[in-house]
């Protein structure tokens, strides 16, 4: 058993080619083959957001604090809440992040496929974002 206390790992700023805006990245957890799943408590301030990206087998996220915004391509912005669950399917190219006037809080699950789990793409636009 390994337990990771609050604070016992620096936060992380979520880079500038896979998020817009100010974004923190907390607890991040991971763990070496055969264990698949890994993820973070991931931040994001008004108008922040993440890229267009995929995941080889899906992605959950658990909405803890603040309101958010979540896309699926061809469909429409979904507004996220606390104790909302999101499930990307299996490589469905989505973003997400906070509205353009709240911050936004989740925990990010993702298992890895042959050591990935994410396939960034290009950065969400201000129109694609903004309604």
């Amino acid at each position: 058993m390994e337990i990771l206390h609050p604070g016992s790992q620096p936060s992380g700023t979520g880079p500038a080619a896979y998020f817009t805006g100010t974004v923190r990245i907390d607890s991040r957890f991971q763990r070496d083959a055969p264990a698949r799943i890994g993820g973070a408590i991931v931040s994001f301030e008004p108008g922040a957001r993440t890229a267009w990206h995929t995941h080889p087998l899906g992605q959950t996220l658990i909405v803890t604090a603040g309101f958010g915004w979540a896309q699926r391509e061809g469909s429409e912005v979904q507004e996220i809440r606390p104790g909302d669950i999101v499930w990307f399917a299996p490589g469905e190219k989505h973003w997400h992040g906070a509205t353009a006037t709240s911050a936004m809080t989740h925990v990010a699950i993702a298992e890895a496929l042959d050591g990935k789990s994410v396939d960034w793409m290009e950065q969400v636009s201000d129109a694609q974002y903004g309604r």
